[in-house]
């Protein structure tokens, strides 16, 4: 009888330890630091009395002295990091476990159903998507293939900027609205590599945008601005379909602009395959149309390819556009950064010819002036969701299963901690030696920071695959505009206001400067 009372009383302690030794992360490792939320709803309320939702979780993190900050949004965690290292143990050590999204309304909708690579979350359909892009889209060999089209756009850009020089001005210079320049110019690469041409119509006929391209730049910066954005269904569900906040109308309405211009090319390309019309490729549409599985069969529908090109190009034009208008704006307000930069484009370049994609790599302060940009002026104040895909602890913190993880570019980029004067733009601090006589060619500079002391482009299993291309996008239109014209400040202005939009990261007021061409007539006249 004792043998038994013996061994009853063993197994009981036993249980007890286990279940102790698998539970003590809970008990031991609290949430990271956050508001009290509410029962049931969280802290929802809050959130929708301080719009927009990022400014009040920045604002959060500010006033509770965190590089780690956790709100409740009805049953969903919300973890916001501003720390480098904290968002390192996420995105390397822990990268696996953070290697999904989240479901919401705005990614549903621009991923057809999550058939993407960049929306979908961890599995079989996002790896087949993200092997698409990787192999067939963005590899070497096919950026090299598109060469080509992408400098037609860079020529593009540079005779629009000379004609605005020149139309009914005598002296030489006109104002030049680079939010225009910047946005159009991305939008067109990637137009051309996709549909192989600029516009949907007439386009203007100064080599600007028409009519259509605007609607079509508009609703994909629309797209920019919803995605991810904090709607109240995302944490609610049972909401879903009221629409409360007006979210759901304004991405299917961007959409189906979007689907207007796209679906009739996308159609009418898929017939000319089945009918033997067409047999060579000339863009990345006629790849995604004559993939094949292992059958020989076609690998993707046509949803698939619809919904693929609308997330690549979402993908493609936020981030170069925004550091080319916020980077300029910038140097125009500091004279002596663009004298820097002009004089490592002549060393470089000379003025008898046009910068090209061979020289980016030696270009290390116009590189240095990009990264700024992007440190200081992100595009979104936070990276895509990822989700906790099982309890874990981060930092000592405990982060529940189910959690969104928040990347905070603003915060990263500006950690007082990390970054010396860190609201100010200074190219020279990417520089290890600072600014040399001539060139800065003791320096290998890209625009990605492994240790997430900014983000450009993100890392881990989620990381962006597009590097190379973003690079090329950013780095071309910053070096041929500092190249091909110098900018100032337009008559009657003293400097260009630098304030920040209300709702999201752009400049509240696009900017407009004056451009004047520094390199002779017979360079820029393409």
């Amino acid at each position: 009888m004792e043998y038994y009372g013996f061994t009853l009383l063993l197994a009981a302690f036993t249980l007890y330890f286990i279940i102790r030794f698998l539970t003590k992360h809970n008990k031991i490792h609290k949430l990271p630091p956050g508001p009290k939320p509410w029962p049931i709803v969280g802290n929802l309320p809050e959130m929708l009395a301080n719009k927009p939702a990022f400014r009040w979780i920045h604002k959060l993190t500010r006033d509770m002295n965190t590089d780690i900050l956790c709100v409740r949004l009805g049953n969903v965690h919300v973890v916001s990091v501003s720390c480098p290292s904290i968002a390192c143990e996420f995105l390397k050590k822990q990268d696996a476990n953070f290697a999904s999204r989240p479901l919401c309304m705005s990614a549903e909708l621009v991923s057809s159903g999550y058939l993407t690579a960049i929306l979908s979350p961890f599995g079989e359909q996002w790896k087949k998507m993200r092997r698409i892009v990787i192999k067939e889209l963005i590899s070497p060999a096919r950026l090299a293939w598109l060469h080509d089209a992408r400098i037609q756009e860079a020529d593009n850009l540079v005779s629009y900027v000379y004609k605005q020089c020149n139309n009914n001005n005598k002296d030489g210079h006109g104002l030049v609205d680079l939010r225009v320049v910047a946005q159009h110019y991305c939008m067109n690469v990637i137009r051309r590599m996709f549909f192989n041409k600029r516009y949907f119509g007439e386009g203007g006929k100064d080599g600007g945008p028409g009519l259509e391209e605007e609607r079509h730049v508009d609703a994909i910066f629309v797209l920019v601005r919803y995605l991810y954005a904090f709607c109240v269904s995302d944490y609610m569900p049972c909401l879903r379909g009221l629409d409360l906040d007006g979210h759901e109308k304004k991405v299917m309405e961007a959409l189906g602009i979007l689907r207007k211009f796209h679906d009739p090319i996308i159609e009418e390309r898929i017939q000319q395959w089945r009918d033997g019309r067409k047999e060579e490729m000339e863009d990345l549409l006629d790849v995604l149309i004559t993939l094949e599985d292992a059958n020989n069969n076609q690998l993707l529908t046509s949803q698939e390819i619809k919904a693929s090109i609308i997330e690549l190009m979402i993908a493609s034009v936020d981030n170069p556009s925004n550091a080319i208008e916020w980077g300029i704006a910038e140097m125009i307000n500091q004279p002596e950064l663009l004298k820097n930069v002009t004089k490592e484009l002549d060393n470089v370049v000379g003025k008898e010819r046009l910068v090209q994609e061979s020289d980016l790599c030696k270009l290390n302060y116009v590189k240095a002036c990009a990264r700024e940009a992007f440190r200081l002026h992100p595009i979104q104040h936070f990276l895509p969701p990822h989700l906790c895909m099982a309890d874990t602890v981060v930092s000592n913190y405990f982060i529940p299963k189910g959690s969104h993880i928040l990347l905070s570019r603003k915060g990263l980029g500006r950690n007082p901690k990390v970054w010396d004067d860190p609201n100010k733009f200074k190219p020279e601090r990417h520089l290890i030696n600072g600014p040399k006589e001539s060139l800065f060619d003791d320096v290998v500079l890209s625009l990605t920071d492994p240790d997430l002391r900014f983000v450009s482009f993100s890392i881990g299993r989620r990381g962006c695959p597009g590097v190379k291309l973003g690079t090329l996008m950013t780095l071309m239109p910053f070096a041929r505009l500092f190249h091909c014209f110098t900018w100032s400040v337009p008559p009657n202005i003293s400097t260009i206001d630098l304030t920040e939009s209300k709702d999201n990261t752009s400049l509240a007021m696009p900017l407009v400067a004056t451009a004047k061409p520094r390199l002779p007539t017979n360079v820029l006249c393409i």
